[in-house]
């Protein structure tokens, strides 16, 4: 049975974006060369032209952590908000991919953000994760009265990935994992009141369809028990990714379109699913908004998951007028969910 639309909550507004990116693009040439595998593979396959390396590609180093990423995406959202961060209520965090299963990445994140005595919130979810953390802040504003709050998404994917792997024989489905991802994070400032931006958050969608359904995605947190096991860290089901994300993506644009009661033409911006940028060029065509700007980033940044949403938003809130919509569509493959955000400048 169809669950009914969620009751729209007193408006909630974002404020700020800010974004951090470690250290200098990483292009398909210089990664191809440290990986021992063909650059043009990487264009024609995955589409993605530079993305960003929380570790030297070189030694294996790890730079930045994902906490010192969202602080960093935080602390800039904080700055342009012209909110004070002792007024900060909440932080929620979104992550696939935390520093530590214990403690919790967000309170690293409130530490050095100098937050204390507020509630903190990590949500443990891939691509649709973003939009999950944006989703629960809105209703900790408009339900529980809260005034403002900090939400982040960020993920640090290349501590997977073993560098000194022999590629040669490695098969698509597992050589895409090498490529496609990016390191990175986002945060907004969400308030009850117009502030800075003053965007306003008409809708947040976040629905689990994968009953029944395979994972697309999984990603394995070895322990002492099954470190030693023949097995990969990230496996990907891409042709069940390239099958369903396109379906899936026009079916939440629709939903989203009618629950709000608006048209393809009421829309100025569209943000689709950030894959890579060939699928991202495929998605957008299929979703057939002509009228709509798109505002994709992936090519750029690689696929760097909960970032991902904060950083279309980043591009976004400095392109937009007084009465302009758009509308952000995510679909996350690991067990298949559905997501989106509506927003509207006052």
């Amino acid at each position: 049975m169809q669950s009914p639309p969620d009751r729209d909550p007193a408006e909630v507004y974002v404020a700020s974006v800010g974004t951090a990116l470690p250290g200098d693009p990483i292009d398909n040439a210089t990664l191809a060369k440290a990986l021992k595998i063909n650059a043009e593979w990487i264009d024609h396959f995955i589409g993605t032209r530079t993305r960003h390396f929380a570790r030297d590609l070189g030694t294996g180093t790890v730079r930045w952590s994902l906490a010192d990423l969202c602080a960093q995406a935080g602390a800039r959202a904080l700055g342009a908000s012209g909110v004070d961060p002792a007024d900060i209520d909440f932080l929620v965090l979104a992550t696939a991919t935390p520093d530590n299963l214990m403690p919790a990445t967000v309170n690293h994140v409130a530490d050095q953000l100098g937050l204390d005595q507020v509630p903190t919130y990590q949500l443990q979810s891939g691509c649709a994760g973003a939009v999950q953390a944006i989703g629960l802040g809105r209703t900790l504003i408009a339900g529980d009265g809260h005034r403002a709050g900090l939400v982040i998404g960020g993920d640090v994917c290349s501590k997977h990935l073993d560098l000194n792997r022999d590629l040669a024989d490695a098969a698509p489905s597992d050589l895409v994992n090498f490529v496609l991802f990016g390191d990175g994070a986002g945060a907004a400032v969400l308030t009850a009141e117009p502030a800075a931006e003053a965007v306003a958050l008409r809708r947040v969608l976040n629905r689990f369809t994968g009953l029944g359904r395979e994972p697309g995605q999984v990603i394995d947190w070895f322990g002492l028990a099954d470190r030693y096991e023949d097995r990969q860290a990230v496996k990907e089901d891409y042709k069940a990714i390239e099958e369903f994300v396109p379906v899936m993506a026009v079916e939440i644009l629709w939903e989203m379109l009618g629950d709000l009661d608006w048209s393809p033409e009421d829309l100025g911006y569209l943000l689709p699913p950030q894959l890579s940028g060939r699928m991202t060029r495929r998605i957008h065509e299929e979703l057939d908004v002509p009228g709509a700007v798109e505002v994709s980033c992936v090519a750029d940044t690689g696929n760097n998951g909960n970032a991902l949403p904060f950083l279309q938003l980043e591009q976004l809130l400095g392109q937009m007028s007084s009465g302009e919509k758009a509308l952000a569509v995510a679909v996350e493959s690991s067990k298949w969910i559905k997501a989106g955000f509506a927003l509207e400048k006052i």
